[in-house]
């Protein structure tokens, strides 16, 4: 079996070295580490090189190159640079917690890994010196977290660092337009194409500091959304369209009836009439994954207040 975990670094040299760490001490310990640096300009690449001597299992493979391809084109092409089994996504700055790959992959081992299946985790939101702030994200963040292609659609509660995929989802990954980020379309193809699986256990600290590129929501950024009410009706409208046009890559595959009628009405819905947005909204249980997100996408869906058709 191989195991690969894949790790895009951008300027991550303060916490990078605890990350490696945190992986070196898994209980399942034959994985190869893959690392590739996206045009990091402080000390990421020494400290990646500095491993590569102490470890073996560590692979730097882009050492001589420093061109920046942004993070869903660089975990892209991490994926796509060796064949494995499974594959494990990683950030640079959060802790894992010592049993998690063991954990994901007794998950994998009890379905059929030859339709495309994701597993992911729980995890728990620490400060910048690993104190911790809620223990749940998942409870937090999100309510619940998807299974079913319909939740996953509109909201995606799978955080990259701690997901993985097997070798049969890692093969249909074959483009990166419209996709709003890596986890959440790996876990659209497992919704619609196989087994989309969430373990409730935390499987990493997921660190929140100033230079975090993603993050958390925590509440001082959800006072200064609601401080700018056009700016967030705005940023409502962008995550819906641009829900539906990551959705519009699941047409390149055969999806069941069901799930091709999901998605299309989904893609239309905002330009479709009065009546059928209500229909479409009630037959395939749009929605978000808290009331009140609900409340404002379904608002916005039915009114099309502030929508500016692309």
């Amino acid at each position: 079996m191989r195991v690969n975990i894949l790790m895009s670094t951008y300027n991550g040299e303060t916490f990078l070295a605890e990350q490696i760490e945190s992986i070196r001490r898994q209980t399942f310990t034959d994985w190869r580490l893959l690392i590739r640096d996206d045009g990091s300009t402080d000390k990421t690449r020494s400290i990646i090189k500095a491993y590569t001597q102490k470890d073996e299992r560590i692979c730097f493979i882009n050492e001589d190159e420093t061109e920046n391809y942004g993070v869903i084109q660089s975990f892209y092409h991490l994926v796509k640079y060796e064949e494995a089994d499974y594959y494990f996504f990683s950030d640079q700055d959060d802790v894992w917690l010592e049993d998690k790959l063991e954990t994901q992959l007794a998950a994998f081992a009890e379905v059929d890994n030859s339709q495309p299946v994701m597993v992911y985790m729980d995890l728990m939101i620490v400060d910048a010196k690993l104190n911790v702030l809620h223990k749940s994200m998942v409870r937090t963040q999100s309510h619940h977290a998807n299974t079913k292609l319909h939740q996953e659609m509109t909201e995606n509660t799978v955080t990259g660092g701690v997901s993985g995929i097997n070798h049969s989802l890692a093969k249909l990954w074959m483009r990166t337009d419209k996709v709003i980020m890596h986890d959440w379309y790996l876990a659209l193809l497992a919704a619609a194409l196989g087994q989309l699986i969430y373990i409730d256990k935390p499987g990493e600290l997921y660190r929140q500091h100033d230079n975090n590129v993603l993050g958390a929501r925590t509440w001082n950024k959800r006072i200064k959304n609601w401080l700018k009410p056009q700016a967030l009706v705005a940023k409502y409208w962008y995550l819906i369209t641009s829900s539906q046009e990551q959705a519009s890559l699941l047409r390149d595959f055969e999806l069941d009836a069901d799930d091709r009628a999901l998605v299309d009405a989904f893609i239309g819905i905002t330009e479709a009439p009065l009546h059928e947005r209500l229909l479409s909204l009630k037959s395939y249980k749009l929605a978000k994954n808290r009331w009140f997100h609900t409340f404002i996408f379904r608002t916005l869906i039915i009114t099309k207040f502030g929508y500016r058709r692309n």
